[in-house]
């Protein structure tokens, strides 16, 4: 059978659901896929990228939702090439991004067989991915096409200058607020903090009025975009202060925050907590309400709310934390928190900042500068995991170039294939800020690792000695060491892409650590 109708086929209903972009990974399985898709490309109607490691595509698909808010689709062969989609579905799934994950397949009869390059695709993402056909999608989370093809094919006349890219329109939710609005009247003298994770840009300005009226104390993710701008009410060292003495309501705004106390607030039932996120998803085992939509939609659907002045009681010696902090920062000038702040002073003027998990966002949100409005912050916060984090960057900021990732020196080994993408991006003055503390820095600071015995914390931090030098030769990047807060000043961004290893010291940062 020939198995060109079939890629065109796919091509056609791609194209009806608004699907304009492609990261596509050859094999002998997709071959007419890829044609078909060239062509289409060749038409000016999609847009193509090409990869060869699956799971690092897949982030980078991630990446492009993530600046376009349209869908990505990544295009695999048969086989275990399939599977190695499932990280970035699955962080795609919880931050209800439109990635289509399109895995050639063997015919059905082969199934089951142990042929090669035959596995069971069906299904294969779980609960993860929407299974079906695209009409039916909602476009709020990822879906799975599993088409199914011979090897050989005999290309058609077929030129796709006739076609069409339809419009992209994910399902609308059904906004009832009038619960929420009547919980954020009540008890207000029991105090309320608002705790804000990533936000997209169209939701940041609906936000930061919302905050400003209300008055609450604020826990503003750098990843939110308002960290900077809603200092005036920011809750400084708020992990500490609020398990101390948690509030009556926590009001959480997009995606699950960084900070401990959100998962402190499985312990405390008496907390009552509402969540307003894409997702629709509360972040938390125990019971809880949570209002799903963009939060674009929903703050105006509110209406005016009430100031939350009694609230304001746990600003109360906020500031003396503040200058504490400061006082720490001029104290180990070469401590790993003190180098994310001068990191932070470079960044903030470049075009944005992609912060990895562990402890880049998290030193971030505590250390990062105060001064200067941060352009837009991206992270993997879905499911919080180290996969594919370079990928992803270069995904969210192909046409941008001039961006920084911040990323530990783990998250950076993770994903050794995506600076493949290189030469298809804008790597004009682009940054890649890998803290290198030989090892997970975060499993160090865990209370629990001091009972553990020395072989089971060395498995906990798995220490190294990787030549990032070598990292970047690979790629044919700069590569800088800063060891000193004095060595940014040889550092001059701009130009050819910069891998900036940051080599904090390590018995500075564990002093600071003690007296923070």
């Amino acid at each position: 059978m020939n198995a060109w109708q079939p890629a065109i086929d796919v091509v056609n209903r791609c194209l009806r659901a608004g699907v304009g972009e492609f990261v596509i990974c050859a094999g002998a399985r997709n071959a007419a896929l890829i044609e078909a898709l060239a062509r289409a490309e060749k038409a000016g109607i999609i847009r193509l990228w090409r990869h060869f490691e699956e799971r690092s595509a897949g982030f980078f698909a991630l990446g492009r939702t993530m600046e376009t808010g349209l869908p990505c689709a990544v295009v695999t062969t048969s086989g275990t090439a399939a599977a190695e989609l499932l990280p970035a579905v699955i962080e795609a799934h919880y931050q209800a991004r439109p990635l289509v994950a399109i895995t050639a397949d063997r015919p059905a009869a082969f199934r089951g067989t142990g042929a090669p390059q035959a596995i069971e695709q069906v299904g294969i993402f779980g609960g993860y991915a929407f299974q079906g056909d695209l009409t039916e999608w909602n476009g709020k989370g990822p879906v799975h096409l599993n088409p199914e093809f011979e090897e050989a094919f005999e290309p058609g006349d077929e030129d796709f200058s006739k076609n069409t890219l339809a419009p992209f329109e994910p399902q609308k939710d059904r906004l009832d607020v009038a619960a929420l609005a009547r919980w954020l009247r009540e008890d207000l003298f029991k105090g309320i903090v608002v705790m804000i994770g990533g936000l997209e840009p169209d939701e940041q300005e609906e936000v930061f009025h919302f905050c400003r009226d209300f008055g609450a104390p604020v826990v503003a993710d750098a990843t939110s975009g308002l960290r900077e701008v809603l200092h005036g009410l920011t809750l400084h060292d708020a992990d500490r202060i609020l398990k101390a003495h948690p509030p009556g309501k926590i009001l959480r705004l997009g995606e699950v925050p960084s900070g401990r106390f959100w998962r402190d607030l499985e312990h405390l039932p008496d907390v009552s907590v509402w969540s307003i996120c894409r997702n629709g998803l509360p972040g938390l085992a125990r019971e809880s309400h949570v209002t799903r939509g963009p939060l674009s939609r929903v703050i105006p659907a509110l209406g005016e709310v009430e100031p939350a002045d009694d609230a304001l009681d746990l600003l109360v010696g906020a500031s003396g934390k503040a200058a504490r902090v400061e006082e720490l920062l001029e104290s180990y000038p070469d401590s790993e928190p003190a180098l994310v702040r001068a990191l932070s002073q470079y960044a903030c003027i470049g075009g944005g900042v992609f912060l990895g998990n562990s402890m880049p966002v998290r030193e971030w949100n505590l250390f990062a500068q105060w001064a200067r409005p941060l352009p837009t912050v991206r992270a993997n916060r879905g499911a919080n995991g180290i996969d594919g984090q370079i990928s992803t960057w270069l995904g969210w900021t192909a046409d941008i170039g001039d961006t920084w990732a911040v990323l530990g020196d783990l998250t950076a080994l993770y994903d050794p294939a995506a600076l493949f993408m290189l030469d298809q991006v804008n790597s004009d003055g682009r940054v890649l800020a890998v803290i290198n503390n030989h090892g997970g820095g975060i499993f160090s600071r865990l209370p629990r690792l001091q009972s553990m015995s020395p072989r089971a914390a060395e498995c906990m931090i798995n220490p190294h000695h990787a030549d990032l030098a070598g990292f970047a030769a690979l790629w044919g990047i700069r590569h800088i060491r800063i060891h000193t807060i004095d060595d940014f000043d040889s550092f001059e961004p701009g130009g050819k892409m910069v891998l900036l290893e940051i080599l904090p010291d390590p018995d500075q940062t564990a002093r600071f650590w003690r007296e923070f």
